[in-house]
């Protein structure tokens, strides 16, 4: 399939193709509609051999992020937006829902923009079993493992999320809590969730307790109106909750303004908040700048956001230049101990 075929099986003129291709905004929605189906039907890829990548100039690295609220997502944007500038790399970001199909996407950002490499940031590992072989360019997954996949050009950075969420678990259980809820993802649609929550279930089992999910557990995506709303129906599951392990901080945040404490572009005190710290204590997983600022400030799982950033890049770089072969790195965490997680009074 070349560019010729596809402009004879759209009924458009070659030069049309080739705007389309190349993201030209001169062309028309229908011809462009018409045109992307031909692409697709053939999975027609522009950087499908050596020839065409160096006919093609590269335009730089893309970095594909699942939501728009994941504030550990933002810092390590912000980190490898920087890192890509002092390299003299362009940078193309895409923020795509938390359903969405970031492999299908990726498959369009190759045709329009012809990266060197992609970045994943959130990734439902499904999607990349029914179709990531369409992509031919070096890509890491950035915070979740992509070593069971056995791709040839993905690789992998993120932190031992299952060992992260057994510590914070046996943590509150240390602390004497037991009526424990849960605040995380989709189960069947998040491989970091999925893994968070078996850490959680060995740190129960370790204690001989049964963690119970349809009482203990709510699913949300990762905002603080998701983990408010989260957390009110935990409470309405479980009223005698002594404390929450938040999946990511930014939910906790949630849970925090459940009981009186808001945040928006400014931090403002709400006189419950003795309240909370007796009735509900907390932890979160991420580390993010916020659950310093929030009150009480939090106890989390802290993420080596920087160093996540940095070995990403750096993988990804000496995947490009065909230096080595894929490769996934689980890199450590540490507990903070804030001050949302009180010892329980029996």
């Amino acid at each position: 399939m070349t560019i010729k075929d596809i402009a004879k099986e759209s009924g458009y003129a070659v030069g049309t193709v080739s705007r389309v291709l190349n993201n030209h905004p001169d062309v028309s929605e229908k011809a462009r509609k018409t045109i992307m189906a031909v692409v697709e039907k053939h999975h027609f890829k522009l950087n499908s051999n050596a020839k065409h990548l160096k006919q093609q100039a590269s335009s730089g690295i893309a970095i594909i992020v699942k939501g728009s609220q994941n504030m550990l997502f933002a810092s390590i944007v912000e980190r490898l937006q920087r890192l890509m500038s002092e390299k003299k790399y362009a940078s193309f970001i895409y923020y795509i829902g938390e359903e969405e199909n970031e492999v299908e996407r990726a498959e369009r950002v190759c045709l329009e923009r012809h990266p060197l490499g992609i970045l994943f940031l959130g990734s439902d590992l499904e999607f990349f079993k029914e179709r990531f072989d369409r992509l031919e360019i070096p890509c890491v997954l950035v915070t979740n493992s992509a070593a069971e996949l056995g791709f040839d050009n993905l690789s992998s950075v993120s932190t031992d999320d299952e060992a992260g969420a057994q510590a914070a678990v046996t943590h509150l259980l240390k602390l004497g809590h037991r009526d424990i809820g849960i605040l995380g993802g989709y189960l069947e649609k998040s491989h970091a969730a999925h893994t968070r929550y078996k850490g959680c279930e060995k740190a129960f089992a370790k204690q001989g307790i049964k963690l119970e999910p349809g009482r203990q557990y709510r699913s949300a995506f990762f905002s603080m109106e998701e983990g408010y709303h989260a957390m009110e129906q935990l409470f309405e599951q479980m009223p005698d909750l002594t404390a929450v392990f938040a999946m990511a901080d930014v939910l906790a945040g949630g849970k925090n303004r459940m009981k009186g404490f808001y945040f928006s572009s400014t931090l403002m005190w709400d006189a419950d908040a003795e309240t909370l710290m007796r009735t509900a204590a907390g932890n979160g997983f991420d580390g993010i700048e916020l659950g310093n600022y929030l009150s009480p400030r939090l106890t989390t799982v802290r993420q080596a956001r920087e160093r996540i950033a940095d070995r990403s890049l750096e993988i990804l770089l000496s995947d490009i230049a065909g230096e080595r072969p894929a490769v996934h790195e689980l890199l450590p965490f540490d507990i903070v101990e804030g001050e949302s997680a009180a010892k329980i009074a029996r």
